[in-house]
């Protein structure tokens, strides 16, 4: 989201939908928090921003104003799930709000997904504010492909 202002981020561009760049950052902090501090740490602690209890979990309430702010939330909360998580072995499992046992690979597969999705909307959204469309353009400066070099196996 390089390159644009807090206003560029707070903007709804694709009606009727109150969805936002910004809003989608700071839903990203509500469910990292969620998953990986409450679930997993059993982290008694508050919203990072609506919350989950609301039901659109820091989707809304999204102001240019916040922006800084609101990436500044993100980044700490991203440090502060790490910090959940670390040394403890993706087979660890605790038991869900609905009482399912789940494992912490299990997040790390389900925030791969929200990633992946989130992601692709921003895509959208970002393309709708300003017209730029994604990395695959940043490819083409050396081999004239517009996609990423293969992954070489070492």
């Amino acid at each position: 989201m390089r390159g644009l202002e807090p206003a560029q981020l707070s903007r709804t561009t694709v009606e009727p939908s109150n969805l936002t760049l910004l809003g989608l950052v700071r839903h990203m902090a509500e469910v990292e928090q969620w998953w990986f501090r409450r679930s997993f740490a059993g982290e008694a602690i508050g919203d990072v921003f609506t919350g989950p209890s609301d039901g659109n979990e820091g989707l809304d309430g999204v102001r240019a104003a916040d922006a800084e702010r609101d990436f500044g939330l993100f980044q700490t909360e991203l440090k502060a799930c790490d910090a959940a998580a670390a040394g403890h072995d993706l087979a660890k499992t605790f038991t869900s709000s609905r009482g399912v046992s789940l494992s912490l690979r299990w997040i790390y597969v389900l925030m791969i997904q929200k990633y992946t999705r989130h992601n692709c909307h921003a895509h959208f959204l970002r393309e709708r504010t300003d017209g730029a469309t994604g990395d695959c353009a940043s490819f083409s400066d050396r081999s004239g492909s517009r996609y990423p070099p293969p992954l070489r196996e070492d």
